[in-house]
């Protein structure tokens, strides 16, 4: 088990992103004395040798598309080498865990995955019996500085976009879980309203290799960068006073982003260009049944701060739930539209539906159940329906165009306009974006 390759750690999507869910358990079991090998499949073909000489493959699913991937590699895994361990790990293994172990996973686990990890291989190493599905793993993470030396290099990932320049981009974390627990976020049904902060060396040390591997901007990647304020601040000062030309960008709620208003333009002075937000809707029936914490009137504010502070807020949509109706649609747009904000929401958030995994705190709710439908296990959701079916047609056909524009690689603006023209609005306010928003040049994110 301790051969070079013995163990492969397998990525499948991370936002186009280089894998750190692949890099810090790497990094942990390298410290245990292993030495393992790694894949990411999102940019790198399927390797049948590495799976061949493997004893145990471990494949991370931090979220639905990765997941949907996932089990198409284990597939191919398992022909390759029949008697290997599969493990999947990560925010979707054990909510999917029932379906996994009934089709080719020999156990699966998430929380603070490291030390499971590094567990499991010592338990096969040892021919222990090993658990299948576990509970997730919350104790505080005890997390080395990721190994990065064997993943394909930054130019392989997503870049910052800026002034119509490419910067490369690495992605680190600051914090793990979160406090707060959104009804439609797969986070919660895992961590319960947990999160755990990486101490600040680790991650200045992270930063500190992508930068000599010649990332010019960091990407937090911290389902809430402000969950702990103090930290965060920490960590954005220590990285500003090495690398004073190095910007960043973070995600935040829009309740933090009021409530830490005052820490806004210090951001924006060490080099915060942009922070995504989930405001995922501007009705407040919306935003009350997936327990978001802000209102519509939260979100104008909120806008109006981060822009005071020098930074650029791009927002993220749940744009189709069963109770988004055809005007709530039309607001969203043309909200977008006479802020400004056309250039600040990739197309395909306009397109984005709610997605209700096994384990979702929203099954528990009396609110969805009207429009619930049977779990599609294969395809890791349960199917719902919306009372209006204009609405389910309109997904379809924002759907369907997002992805055209996509493929043709279509100026954002024009890709907006033309959704516009399916909801049934005329040409709107922006037809120029004055300058476009900075951005990562991978919009995909589900």
């Amino acid at each position: 088990m301790r051969g070079p390759g013995e163990i492969l750690l397998i990525a499948c999507y991370e936002l186009g992103h280089q894998p750190l869910a692949v890099a810090w358990p790497a990094a942990a079991l390298e410290r245990a004395g292993y030495a393992p090998a790694t894949l990411d499949v999102s940019v790198e073909p399927f390797d049948p040798e590495r799976a061949r000489g493997a004893r145990l493959v471990t494949i991370s699913v931090p979220m639905h598309t990765a997941l949907r991937l996932g089990v198409k590699v284990a597939a191919r895994v398992r022909a390759a080498n029949p008697t290997c361990h599969i493990a999947f790990y990560g925010l979707y293994a054990t909510l999917n865990a029932e379906y996994l172990l009934a089709h080719g996973a020999d156990s699966v686990t998430s929380g603070e995955i490291e030390a499971p990890l590094v567990e499991l291989a010592r338990r096969l190493e040892r021919g222990e019996t090993v658990e299948r599905a576990r509970a997730p793993h919350l104790a505080r993470p005890d997390v080395p500085v990721p190994s990065r030396a064997a993943l394909p290099k930054l130019t392989r990932y997503a870049k910052l976009e800026r002034d119509g320049q490419l910067t490369l981009a690495g992605y680190v974390e600051a914090s793990r879980g979160c406090k707060h627990l959104c009804r439609h976020c797969p986070i919660p049904p895992v961590y319960g309203g947990r999160f755990f902060v990486i101490p600040a060396d680790v991650v200045q040390a992270d930063i500190r290799q992508l930068v000599a591997a010649g990332a010019g901007h960091i990407t937090f990647g911290d389902p809430d960068f402000l969950n702990g304020p103090r930290h965060a601040l920490a960590v954005a000062r220590a990285l500003h006073a090495e690398f004073p030309r190095l910007t960043f960008g973070v995600t935040a709620k829009v309740e933090h982003l009021l409530a830490r208003r005052a820490d806004l333009p210090e951001l924006g002075a060490l080099g915060c260009l942009f922070i995504v937000s989930a405001v995922e809707s501007l009705s407040d029936t919306v935003l009350g049944h997936l327990d978001k914490g802000h209102t519509a009137g939260d979100v104008r504010e909120a806008l109006a701060v981060v822009r005071a502070a020098g930074i650029a807020l791009r927002p993220t949509w749940v744009a189709f739930t069963p109770w988004t109706t055809l005007d709530d649609y039309r607001a969203m747009l043309e909200f977008i539209d006479t802020e400004g904000l056309v250039s600040h929401v990739d197309p395909v958030q306009l397109s984005v539906r709610l997605l209700v995994p096994p384990g979702s705190l929203l099954l528990d709710t009396p609110a969805l159940r009207p429009h619930l439908g049977p779990l599609m296990a294969d395809a890791f959701h349960y199917h719902w329906r919306h009372p209006d079916p204009r609405m389910d047609q309109l997904h379809a056909d924002v759907s369907a165009l997002v992805a055209e524009a996509a493929e043709k690689k279509e100026d954002a603006a024009v890709t907006f306009r033309r959704i516009r023209g399916l909801a049934g609005l005329g040409d709107g306010a922006e037809t120029v974006a004055a300058r476009a928003a900075p951005r990562l040049t991978e919009p995909w994110f589900c």
